[in-house]
């Protein structure tokens, strides 16, 4: 079992979800978050005032999968959260962890069953 953090443009998450459906990925949380990389923010114009903006907003997806169902939920994020064919700095990352073990709440089921 493997754990995959992807953190991709906000847009780009409808694309993401059609992508992981059509490889049969249907649990995933999602949230709202902000950070920077490569990017390293943009200046902004308010009020007659310029000031950076470093933090950008971005959304996380935590993904559960059994091994059989990893590298087709990678190749779906990259597919989705690319911006055009060659993809563009701050189209994010994917992050691949061990899952050590899942148990369902709900059945008690544990492991790859519970996934």
């Amino acid at each position: 079992m493997k754990y995959v953090i992807a953190i991709i443009r906000p847009e780009r998450l409808d694309a993401v979800k059609r992508e992981l459906q059509k490889v049969e990925v249907n649990r995933l949380t999602v949230t709202s978050v902000s950070g920077y990389g490569a990017q390293k923010g943009h200046l902004e114009v308010y009020r007659a005032l310029e000031y950076e903006v470093n933090l950008l907003e971005k959304i996380k997806l935590d993904i559960a999968v059994n091994d059989e169902f990893l590298e087709p939920t990678i190749e779906a994020i990259q597919r989705g959260a690319k911006t055009n064919e060659k993809g563009e700095i701050g189209d994010g990352k994917i992050f691949v962890l061990p899952l050590e073990d899942v148990i369902r709440i709900s059945t008690g089921e544990i492991g790859s069953e519970a996934i």
